[in-house]
């Protein structure tokens, strides 16, 4: 299929931010009164789909929405400091000069999100920031009417199975990563109609 909008991700598919998330995670559960996550639990969770992290972390429902605004706001603090995944500016780049046209639809904030992706912002023509952590399909919706193209020829591109739901939901199809938060096996179990196993792969939209 050749698309004519990518719409991407931003953690985990961009930016290599785990490393970070892992280390703020700490404390904001702390906070919140959750249970603090261990260095060798983390390959198991990423084994698991979104909602089971949030069952295996004893995580309420009830708590995500405020949880997820506080990491938010940490994550603007720090944009500076998560660069972007090696291969990843080029890709873009490459996407871009091919004619593809180029979203972004995150939970992040758009600022931290284009101070995290510096020169490479100006190829974004659409943001859809601040989802909610389930809550991404309008944002994906929206992405497409933006662009003036049909959902057929739109592809979304994440790391995690909620991308996945969000985009099956959206009417979209789905493209996987193999170095975001999900294990490979997780992302593939979700049936993507693209695998990519490094960012330079993600030059093969282009057609």
């Amino acid at each position: 299929m050749r698309y004519r909008l990518v719409i991407l991700d931003y953690d985990g598919t961009l930016a290599n931010s785990l490393p970070w998330f892992l280390a703020a995670l700490g404390p904001v559960a702390e906070r919140h009164g959750l249970r603090r996550v261990a260095p060798e639990e983390v390959p198991a969770l990423r084994a698991l789909g979104s909602r089971e992290v949030l069952r295996s972390l004893r995580v309420p429902l009830w708590k995500v929405p405020a949880i997820a605004r506080e990491m938010r706001a940490l994550k603007a603090q720090a944009a500076g400091e998560i660069g972007l995944f090696p291969g990843i500016a080029e890709a873009l780049a490459g996407l871009a000069a091919a004619g593809l046209r180029l979203a972004i639809v995150s939970s992040d904030g758009e600022a931290s999100i284009r101070q995290g992706l510096g020169p490479a912002a100006a190829l974004i023509g659409h943001y859809g920031c601040g989802a909610g952590l389930f809550g991404k399909a309008p944002l994906l919706r929206r992405a497409v009417q933006a662009a003036g193209v049909t959902r057929a020829e739109a592809i979304y591109v994440g790391d995690e199975s909620r991308d996945a739901e969000a985009a099956a939901k959206a009417g979209i199809a789905f493209g996987a990563v193999a170095w975001g938060y999900a294990a490979p096996e997780v992302l593939r179990a979700a049936g993507p109609v693209a695998w990519f196993e490094e960012p330079g792969e993600l030059l093969r939209l282009a057609g």
